[in-house]
C-alpha cells in the first residue's frame, strides 16, 4: 500500500465500517462479516434473514448466517422474517 493511499485493508484492526441495518447506524469492526455477525450487531434475534441492499435495478442480496461478505461504509441492510410469505391469505379471512 502506498503511503498516500487512504483506503483501509479489511484486516486493518482499527478500522470501523459505518453501515445501516433496518434504518439504524452501526459500526462493524471486521470485514468481511457474516450474516450472523450482522444480525448480532443489530440485535436481531429469532428466525430472520438479512439482505444487503443493491442500489439500482438489481435484486437485493440475501446474506446467509455463515456467508461472509465484504462491506464498505454506507452499505444498507434490512431484516425480514424467514416465514414471510407475500400474497398469502390468512385462512380465517377466507371463511
Amino acid at each position: 500500500m502506498k503511503p498516500d493511499d487512504n483506503t483501509s485493508k479489511p484486516t486493518d484492526p482499527h478500522k470501523k465500517w459505518s453501515i445501516i441495518i433496518d434504518k439504524k447506524q452501526y459500526f462493524a469492526e471486521k470485514n468481511p462479516i457474516t450474516g450472523a455477525e450482522l444480525k448480532a450487531l443489530a440485535g436481531i434475534v429469532g428466525d430472520f434473514d438479512i439482505f444487503k441492499v443493491v442500489p439500482g435495478h438489481g435484486d437485493d442480496v440475501k446474506v446467509g448466517d455463515s456467508q461472509s461478505i465484504d462491506i464498505k461504509d454506507g452499505d444498507h441492510f434490512y431484516s425480514v422474517p424467514r416465514t414471510l410469505n407475500p400474497g398469502a391469505c390468512d385462512a380465517a379471512a377466507r371463511i
